[in-house]
């Protein structure tokens, strides 16, 4: 039996492919709340969280307890066979929250590049025209759709070409390196005059704070930019939630804090508690646009991760999540600020609510990435006992992803360990 990481580690290199890219050099045995343990029995408070997908805290026992209970009444139907009530219910209560009461529909899927695929096919089958615009550093998956709208060459295009066709790819909202949401508005408009007309455009894909590409908002006023614009030209506006919902703004979801509504969009991650489950919820008239049988999957809406959905939907709804992230929000953002005012390397803090993340540079200067600082960091984090994650084109961002009821002084402990760790990369490179 194994029982430490570097055995493990050994047995991955000879069974796992490259491509597989892990993090931290660390296996996890169990986990509960914020917390992770390894097999060695290390301790971790856990700011990544499954790369977002814990909202509500590994192993929340409404969530087990409803999965437990699904587990013994019917595993595994497929939707398209047999209907089943809890992908109703997903359904229903999701459009509720996103539709705002207006005539709303949910198709659900596993994971969330297959919810940005099937966003695509709606639009294109609702516009009948091909074209999609995306967004510099934007992240929607790893799949060839999802790859090709995926604003970053290294490493998620590689040699994986030739890409998908008719994606097109314009600049998003900057504010740390100069580049504003009236840029970003004219860049598009550019777009639109010289590589495809506004009538040849079945989407426009965003997320309202992007993720991998770095935890940079898009901000209000360009949301609210982008939401006129493509009424004007009648182009469906998806947004993409995968990462910024269930609360991780703050807000239920990422766009409520512009005051838009949205035409289709994508969730995932946090939306099952840890079971792959994701969705494109949108507008009824242009969900309905796909003929029967366009839309689906084998394991779309699988009957467990729908009952952990509706557990965690519950959790939001009794627990107080929203504002005990809110609370978070400001206990991290506040510490993220001190660092980066006792530290030069630390170029700028952004972020939204307890979504947050801290940039670091050379000698203060925004084009000057320092990658391998920031690597510095997260390694440091870990021997500290924290587990954090870059993102970022250049990599040289680090973002925290912590469950919205960590308690405040895990979230202090966190933040001394990220001090600790910060002064440990300096000194090392010095």
């Amino acid at each position: 039996m194994i029982t430490t990481n570097a055995g493990w580690g050994a047995r991955r290199e000879a069974h796992v492919p490259h491509g597989v890219v892990t993090a931290h050099p660390v296996f996890a045995a169990r986990a509960s709340g914020s917390l992770l343990w390894d097999v060695e029995g290390n301790r971790y408070i856990d700011f990544v969280g499954g790369i977002g997908v814990q909202n509500v805290g590994h192993n929340h026992p409404r969530v087990v307890a409803a999965v437990r209970a699904q587990l013994e009444r019917v595993t595994h139907a497929a939707f398209q066979v047999a209907g089943y009530g809890g992908y109703v219910d997903v359904a229903a209560r999701l459009n509720a929250l996103v539709g705002g009461g207006e005539p709303y529909k949910t198709l659900l899927v596993t994971t969330g590049a297959e919810a940005v695929e099937n966003a695509v096919k709606i639009a294109r089958a609702y516009r009948n025209v091909p074209g999609i615009v995306a967004f510099r550093g934007g992240f929607h998956g790893r799949t060839l759709l999802g790859s090709t709208l995926t604003g970053m060459s290294a490493p998620y295009k590689q040699n994986f070409g030739p890409l998908a066709g008719d994606v097109y790819h314009t600049p998003y909202p900057d504010p740390y390196r100069g580049f504003s949401s009236d840029d970003a508005i004219r860049a598009l408009e550019e777009l639109f005059a010289t590589q495809i007309a506004p009538d040849r455009v079945a989407a426009i894909i965003l997320e309202p704070v992007q993720g991998d590409g770095g935890f940079l908002p898009a901000g209000k006023a360009f949301l609210q930019a982008l939401q006129a614009l493509t009424r004007k030209h009648g182009i469906v506006l998806i947004l993409d939630e995968i990462q910024a919902g269930f609360g991780r703004t703050g807000e239920m979801f990422g766009f409520q804090t512009a005051g838009i509504q949205p035409d289709l969009v994508t969730v995932a991650k946090s939306l099952a508690g840890g079971l792959p489950l994701a969705g494109v919820v949108g507008r009824t008239a242009i969900m309905d646009a796909p003929a029967p049988g366009g839309l689906g999957g084998t394991y779309a809406g699988n009957p467990l991760a729908c009952a952990a959905a509706l557990a965690v939907l519950d959790v939001f709804e009794e627990e107080n999540l929203l504002e005990k992230g809110r609370a978070l929000g400001v206990t991290l953002r506040a510490g993220l600020d001190e660092l980066a005012s006792q530290y030069a390397e630390v170029g700028t803090v952004r972020g939204v609510g307890p979504m947050l993340a801290l940039e670091f540079v050379a000698g203060g200067d925004p084009f000057k990435p320092d990658a391998g600082f920031a690597q510095a960091v997260i390694d440091e984090c870990r021997a500290g006992g924290l587990l954090v994650i870059k993102c970022g084109v250049y990599r040289d961002t680090v973002r925290l992803l912590p469950p919205l009821n960590t308690p405040l002084n895990v979230a202090e402990e966190a933040l001394e360990i990220l001090r600790g760790a910060i002064g440990r990369a300096r000194g090392s490179k010095a």
